[in-house]
């Protein structure tokens, strides 16, 4: 119980997203019963009178708790997103304050990513076509509808936030862990950004449905599932 209390008010405070993905709360679920089970264990070979655990033993698993947990979200340190990603499929994410309790649902992100899918065809977005670099000393590279751009990039893996900053713009995004491999998800504004400044795409009315889909719900995020 106090390790399930102290996890949800450590990660209830972090403005990161939260993919709703079965995989990643079957993990989520399981580390916690693990770390609790493992306190309870302690506690009770403390009270058949051997040796007591100290409080900086279980602060330590309590911290290795919580990091395999965010790791499930959060796509890990800075040397993580180095190389080439390229498209997959689409991703949507939620970021909010309370991330465990104002998240969609699993329904809701399916029929948002199905939408996205719809567009991404129209469009013309895929595999070959879309891509990201990112490079040592901060630069990327990247090509969206077979649209090259470049230029540097800052990404905090604390919180997973990402800005990419071409000659023209900087456009803000997050990185998440997916399923199978990386999310690189921008809420409405930064979306179309991405799509009609950077990608050229010259499809107005699929670029403005990503959009209202990204305004469609409180926190939402849309974007690429990305791969090597």
């Amino acid at each position: 119980m106090v390790v399930s209390i102290l996890f949800y008010n450590f990660v209830s405070k972090i403005k990161s997203p939260f993919r709703i993905n079965n995989s990643i709360m079957k993990k989520t679920i399981l580390t916690l019963f693990a770390a609790t089970a493992l306190m309870l264990s302690s506690c009770m070979t403390t009270g058949m009178g051997t040796t007591p655990t100290t409080t900086s033993s279980s602060s330590d698993v309590l911290g290795s708790v919580l990091g395999a947990v965010l790791s499930n979200v959060l796509f890990g340190g800075s040397s993580g997103i180095l190389g080439s990603w390229y498209y997959n499929a689409p991703d949507v994410a939620f970021t909010t304050e309370n991330t465990l309790t104002s998240a969609g649902g699993s329904s809701t992100i399916n029929s948002m990513s199905s939408s996205l899918a719809s567009n991404y065809s129209s469009i013309g977005i895929n595999r070959s076509n879309t891509f990201f670099t990112f490079l040592e000393g901060n630069k990327f590279s990247a090509k969206v509808n077979d649209i090259p751009f470049s230029g540097t990039y800052t990404y905090n893996p604390q919180n997973g936030e990402i800005v990419l900053k071409t000659s023209t713009e900087s456009i803000k995004g997050n990185v998440t862990r997916t399923a199978r491999g990386m999310g690189l998800i921008f809420d409405a504004k930064q979306m179309t950004n991405l799509l009609q400044k950077e990608g050229k795409v010259s499809n107005a009315a699929a670029v403005e449905a990503i959009g209202k889909l990204a305004q469609s719900a409180n926190g939402a995020r849309v974007g690429f599932e990305l791969t090597k």
